[in-house]
């Protein structure tokens, strides 16, 4: 294969000093790319349409929304690379087009929304799935590797899950810095004659590619052999982590047959050069219930007896429950996914809880979309307990709702990669009931009253047996002491403001940047006049890989897992 000119040199765009500043220094922060198929809000300095990208599927898009604010709260140069969900984003073709010409007249450094632009996302209604999901990953990465990183020419590239698992072989492949999160393992297998058809130009960069079986030049492995786009995320990043440390843990030992031995492999390999971290995600700042637009009555711990109850009323009103602020409310707040989600527990014991614990006027909550939702509102329906359940579409706001009312959250899963609802829980004064399993693993911990200590009520064992166990647990607290049940629900939510804090995100991400670039991403303070109180560091490039004679990467032991 012919060797491919690279792209220009890559840096951040000379700036003028500011009036008065020392003309020696002339360093910009570094610019930081955030690409990822989903976000929850943009901030508003960075777009005068922030509100309008609002493309959200799970909790992916909290984080990205988290870490992009976290990152301008610091000063950060932070760029998002999106694709254009017009009709999610509420736009059509004249007022799309119209936005885009005004920003592009914005100067070069104004401008930090950078919408892919192809039709494989203008009219989907969900963000994954469906028979025009595949061309729209390709159109996202084709995209942002041929326009938006050139626009951009960011110092270090954030690519989140396998729909971005291109991006990081582009990367190295022009010398640009890289981190790869690792949001969930599912992926996808495509070969490079597919990609090419698509208008990626896979041959500039398939050295760096991580391919389902050992490639052995360009010309045969084009159409014959097909490259993961997770496991070449991993691979070809120059960090990588996974959002909580203890699942990063269970795929290194071993845990979970589901995980594609592609991906474990190549995260082994990672782990054992030092390039494979753990950070949990965390809510989004707007997950207070304190200033939570969405709820019925806000509260605080100081005030959560009352403001539960009047948010629990409100709730069982308007789904159809009977009227009864004491009565327990357990919350079901995740998508209703059997291969992950512990459906099956959850319709195991649905039919046990409500009947046992009728004398306390249990109710069951779930605010989910799904494969298993038709399920359980037949046990629901087959049952009569429509006064004592619901089970309802998916909404942002009622989701939010069902948090400030509930009593417990709902997380039997079968893995867990970090989970945001038993953080929100926790704020929200709901305690988790959940497995003891990834990411759950890391946040919470066995609630103890005589300690005071803990936040929720955990079970290790898979089955409806343990599920059933720890539910018994929850509820045998709630019908203890008033004072006593208060108290701990206070001190929970009040750790869990702390514990569970966005900047504690952003701070970890930040440290992984800053390790790479070998320089601070804000500026240092100025002093009088303008005048810097210190200089950047300069930057010390990394020492380049050994490589074959072919170009291709020295890796510690062999590609295929």
């Amino acid at each position: 294969m012919s060797d491919l000119p690279a792209l220009p040199a890559f840096g951040p765009i000379p700036r003028p000093a500011a009036h008065g500043a020392s003309l020696a220094v002339t360093s910009p922060p570094p610019r930081i790319l955030i690409v990822a198929p989903e976000i929850a809000r943009v901030p508003s300095g960075l777009s005068p349409r922030a509100s309008q990208f609002l493309g959200k599927a799970g909790g992916l898009a909290d984080v990205t929304a988290s870490l992009a604010a976290g990152l301008e709260a610091q000063g950060a140069e932070v760029h998002l690379a999106l694709p254009n969900y017009r009709r999610l984003f509420g736009s059509d073709a004249d007022a799309s087009f119209k936005d885009s010409l005004a920003e592009a007249a914005l100067p070069d450094g104004d401008r930090r929304v950078h919408l892919a632009e192809d039709r494989a996302f203008y009219y989907r209604t969900h963000i994954y799935g469906g028979p025009e999901a595949p061309a729209a990953v390709t159109a996202f990465q084709r995209e942002v590797m041929n326009n938006i990183i050139r626009e951009v020419r960011p110092d270090l590239i954030h690519c989140h899950d396998w729909t971005t698992g291109l991006v990081p072989a582009f990367a190295r492949r022009h010398g640009i810095p890289c981190v790869f999160t690792v949001h969930n393992i599912h992926t996808e297998s495509w070969n490079l004659a597919y990609l090419e058809e698509r208008g990626i130009d896979a041959a500039s960069f398939w050295e760096h590619l991580y391919f389902n079986n050992p490639p052995h030049n360009y010309e045969e492995t084009r159409a014959g052999n097909s490259c993961d786009l997770l496991a070449s995320g991993i691979l070809a990043a120059d960090l990588v982590n996974v959002v909580s440390p203890n699942f990063l843990t269970e795929i290194l030992d071993g845990y979970h047959d589901f995980v594609p031995g592609a991906v474990r492999h190549v995260l082994r390999m990672k782990a054992e050069s030092g390039q494979a971290r753990g950070i949990l995600n965390a809510p989004d700042i707007s997950y207070d219930p304190a200033t939570d637009p969405e709820l019925f009555c806000n509260y605080g711990s100081r005030d959560v007896v009352d403001g539960k109850s009047w948010n629990k009323g409100a709730l069982q009103k308007r789904l159809g429950l009977e009227i009864d602020p004491e009565a327990p409310v357990l919350f079901w707040p995740s998508r209703l996914d059997p291969l992950q989600k512990g459906c099956d527990l959850f319709a195991s014991v649905l039919h046990g809880i409500i009947s046992d614990y009728h004398h306390l006027g249990l109710q069951v909550v779930a605010v989910a979309d799904g494969e298993a939702q038709g399920h359980i509102r037949h046990i629901i329906h087959h049952h009569g307990f429509q006064s004592r359940a619901a089970c309802v579409d998916f909404d942002e706001g009622l989701s939010r709702c069902g948090f400030a009312a509930a009593d417990f959250v709902l997380m039997p899963s079968r893995f867990e990669p970090c989970g945001l609802p038993q953080m929100i829980g926790a704020r929200y004064g709901a305690l988790p009931i959940a497995r003891n399993t990834g990411g759950i693993h890391d946040t919470v911990r066995e609630l103890d009253c005589d300690a005071h200590c803990g936040n929720g009520f955990r079970f290790d064992t898979y089955d409806a047996g343990g599920f059933r166990w720890a539910i018994d647990r929850a509820l045998s607290f709630f019908q203890g002491p008033a004072e006593r049940r208060e108290a701990e629900i206070r001190r929970v939510m009040d750790e869990a403001a702390g514990d569970f804090s966005d900047e504690t995100m952003v701070e970890a991400y930040s440290g992984l940047y800053e390790e790479l670039l070998q320089r601070p991403l804000t500026p240092p303070e100025q002093g009088p006049a303008g005048t810097l109180t210190a200089p950047f560091p300069v930057p010390r490039l990394a020492a380049a890989p050994e490589r074959h004679s072919s170009g291709a990467p020295v890796l510690t032991g062999a590609q295929r897992g």
